[in-house]
């Protein structure tokens, strides 16, 4: 098990066996249900990772791919984060603490969704956006550093 402890939490990219059911190495696949994403390394072999999934009602599932890879990214809230949230301005730079995207974002092509990192690292593990995939910041950087641009994305409930 690959472990460190950074800050006040302890983040870990645990090296498990795992039924990829045939995904290449290299896939991303995402449990919702498990509030886990799984990083395929090799047949039956993934790092498995703790993230925060979309909350009742926003939660999707298919297949995809990595349409873009930012680090420090800025946030421009899509219009259902507008809507509930009207006081958000239309961009919040990188390094603002009203900025949830942390410290890299990989963005999913066909929607508006991304994994990313977080400014909440109590959200890990839970139910709680608008659709995207939450990660803490060191763990988004250890995936962002291992995937491409294309790479598959597929989300399970």
């Amino acid at each position: 098990m690959l472990s460190v402890t950074a800050g006040s939490h302890a983040w870990a990219g645990e090296v498990m066996t795992f039924d990829s059911a045939g995904a290449a190495p290299g896939t991303i696949i995402v449990h919702t249900e498990e509030r886990r994403l799984y990083l395929v390394v090799s047949r039956g072999v993934a790092v498995r990772y703790a993230v925060g999934v979309g909350r009742a009602g926003r939660q999707w599932q298919g297949t995809s791919t990595i349409s873009g890879k930012y680090l420090k990214p800025n946030w421009e809230p899509p219009s259902d984060v507008r809507r509930d949230s009207p006081q958000l301005p239309e961009i919040i730079p990188s390094g603002s603490p009203q900025n949830p995207m942390g410290a890299a974002a990989m963005t999913i092509a066909g929607g508006l969704y991304a994994i990313h990192g977080t400014n909440k690292p109590e959200s890990i593990g839970k139910f709680v956006s608008y659709g995207c995939i939450r990660m803490f910041n060191e763990d988004i950087l250890d995936v962002f550093s291992r995937v491409n641009v294309g790479t598959t994305v597929i989300v399970v409930p």
